[in-house]
């Protein structure tokens, strides 16, 4: 039995053929699948070694050969160029190396070694880990206070099985890297979180973190939970926005009006007739000559009537005068003597009398002689 040492993950065991060994290595890295023999020193022309991989599948290819003092590395296109042998295989080290190890190198190697007539086979099962690929976080739900928000974390690539796990990261001192109390994982799809009932303290950095046997990648994420205010009070400030913007909207329209109003008592005021006002002074015209002739006619006539009016009052006023005052009328009267006692005066008919009293007197003003206008 041969001791190996290895940098990786190694169990072998003895068997009646040789050594079975399982090796684990990341992706990328170098490996060595240990082979050893005492075949080659008593006869070293006779030697051959040949490495083998048989894939998940069954199909089998020859990786390497040592035959007739040649070796042969070439023989595969996927590996070309990336194996060898690691030591001097006729001194009995006839290991392979592989580098840089890809996925498609996995797989169930085995070793021949051949010398007059004796073998010597040994079995390595190699497995190739791939790290997983960086998560991508995301976000799923409201960022409101009150509802329910899912961390979401997830790598396209890796080897199975890639466990996820979340965290708070510290941003500031007293911080808790646990995550809220009211968490749940969601156990059918290990990269989701359910956080219930959020709150205001539930704010901040989130990392996620996807790790499998060839090591760990991690991503953040921020939360910003935003306050939101009730119904009522929603719709109190909408209703106080609305009232607002019509009552500014009034405002404005009485000052467009009483501006329009000021203007228009502006314009209109020369043209009003104020109650107190003076009224305009009377302007004299001379009547035309047939106003005239016919306003002379008119004056004749009336002073014919005047005249004849002063007549009869004339012939009235002796006897009138002396009704009223007899002492007045006897003096005199009086000397006289009988002979005028005796003959009284000449009454004028009663009709003519009568007429001159109904006629009413006509004085000519001398305002009619013009006109105003």
């Amino acid at each position: 039995m041969t001791l190996l040492v290895l940098l990786g993950l190694v169990s072998y065991y003895v068997g009646t053929l040789g050594t079975h060994t399982e090796i684990k290595k990341v992706a990328e890295e170098k490996v060595t699948l240990p082979c050893h023999h005492q075949l080659g020193l008593p006869e070293k022309d006779t030697l051959d070694i040949e490495w083998l991989l048989t894939d998940h599948e069954g199909n089998q290819k020859v990786v390497i050969t040592y035959s007739s003092h040649h070796v042969y590395n070439n023989l595969t296109e996927e590996q070309k160029g990336r194996v060898a042998f690691a030591s001097n295989f006729l001194a009995g080290d006839a290991s392979l190396q592989i580098e840089p190890l890809k996925p498609s190198d996995e797989g169930r190697y085995t070793c021949k070694v051949k010398n007059s007539g004796r073998y010597v086979w040994s079995y390595v099962i190699l497995k190739v880990l791939v790290r997983p690929s960086k998560p991508k976080c995301e976000l799923e739900g409201e960022l409101t206070e009150g509802s329910d928000l899912t961390l979401q974390c997830e790598s396209s690539s890796g080897t199975e099985p890639i466990v996820y796990s979340w965290q708070r990261v510290q941003e500031k001192g007293g911080e808790d890297e646990r995550l809220p109390p009211k968490s749940k994982i969601d156990y059918n799809h290990p990269g989701r979180v359910l956080l219930q009932n959020l709150t205001m303290s539930s704010s901040g950095l989130y990392q996620c973190t996807a790790g499998n046997e060839a090591g760990k990648e991690s991503c953040v994420v921020r939360v910003t939970v935003r306050y939101v205010q009730s119904v009522g009070m929603i719709a109190g400030a909408v209703t106080g926005m609305v009232a607002g913007a019509l009552l500014i909207f009034l405002l404005v329209w009485l000052l467009i009006r009483r501006k329009d109003k000021k203007r228009y008592e502006e314009e209109e005021r020369p043209n009003e007739i104020r109650e107190d006002a003076e009224a305009p002074k009377a302007r004299l015209v001379k009547p035309s000559s047939s106003s005239s002739g016919s306003r002379s006619s008119r004056s004749g006539s009336s002073s014919t009537r005047s005249t004849a009016n002063s007549g009869s009052r004339s012939q009235r006023t002796p006897c009138a005068e002396a009704a009223r005052r007899p002492g007045l009328a006897a003096h005199v009267y009086g000397p006289l003597g009988p002979e005028a006692r005796g003959s009284e005066p000449k009454k004028a008919p009663h009709a003519t009398l009568t007429k001159a009293e109904n006629t009413p007197s006509t004085i000519p003003s001398q305002s009619r002689a013009f006109q105003t206008v």
